[in-house]
């Protein structure tokens, strides 16, 4: 059932933005291996849909919405006393696909009308780089127009991003269609910049800063020829309990600012529809 007015939300100061990413970190410790399991299964099912001849490539980001609930429901479970499951991973299938597919149609085509934007800075070359026409040395980055394009593309993503953040919780959790649930995500973020904008800079250092020095490092003390592999072989654990603390932090958030003063016990809809007596 849509909701005849739009969810409402509170306001945090800037400090939530850290408390997102650290709350979310202390539920992935509590069942590292059960999320990180759930992760690898994602990435998993994500790559044998781009497999796909023909659809794969547009159907995987479509998805990536539905997927998204079942990330919710093993943050919902484990924020409940349970343990989050692989079969969970497939709650949003059981929920508002349609809603949930509308929101990726959104994100697809943000995401790809903010790649077509590099054009308009570079000429070209980021679609090219992408598209594997134009081979990634040091010649297509030399004029640093490559860097500014991807910038200039991460800006215009923005609005995307921030209007898909919350639409699966609203969707799943408040019912939500996707144009009032897109609306209300983004609508929520504008006004949460503070602790959204420490929230980007905290990913920004955790996702790019400490991997840069961490690469740096070894590419000083590596053989030429092995630095990369080494780079890679040591950081990726790394990257796999950052973007899990990522997924959990989607829920965190989402309840920090949407169920301010609500404990779990008030709230008995669990993702996909079911009920908690």
């Amino acid at each position: 059932m849509t909701p005849a007015t739009a969810p409402l939300f509170a306001r945090r100061d800037a400090s939530r933005g850290v408390h997102w990413l650290r709350e979310a970190y202390a539920r992935l410790s509590a069942h590292r291996l059960p999320w990180l399991l759930l992760l690898m299964l994602y990435y998993l099912l994500l790559g044998l849909v781009d497999l796909v001849p023909l659809v794969g490539g547009i159907a995987a980001p479509l998805l990536k919405p539905v997927f998204a609930v079942g990330f919710l429901a093993a943050a919902w479970t484990q924020e409940r006393g349970g343990t989050p499951e692989l079969k969970l991973l497939f709650r949003g299938f059981s929920a508002n696909v349609p809603a949930l597919l509308a929101i990726g149609v959104v994100f697809v085509g943000g995401v790809g009308l903010a790649l077509l934007s590099t054009s308009l800075v570079d000429g070209g070359k980021t679609l090219d780089l992408l598209s594997g026409k134009l081979k990634p040395d040091e010649a297509a980055f030399a004029t640093g127009e490559v860097q500014l394009a991807m910038l200039f593309a991460a800006v215009c993503a923005t609005p995307v991003v921030l209007a898909i953040w919350f639409a699966p919780a609203l969707v799943v959790f408040q019912g939500c269609g996707p144009g009032r649930a897109l609306a209300t995500s983004l609508r929520c973020c504008l006004a949460n910049w503070r602790p959204v904008g420490v929230y980007g800079l905290m990913l920004f250092f955790y996702g790019g800063v400490v991997p840069g020095i961490v690469t740096g490092l070894i590419a000083l003390v590596a053989p030429r020829d092995l630095a990369f592999t080494v780079a890679l072989l040591t950081l990726m654990p790394y990257f796999f309990l950052f973007v899990a603390t990522l997924h959990i932090s989607d829920y965190v958030s989402y309840r920090d600012l949407f169920h301010a003063d609500e404990s779990p016990a008030d709230a008995d809809a669990a993702p996909g529809g079911e009920r908690v007596d």
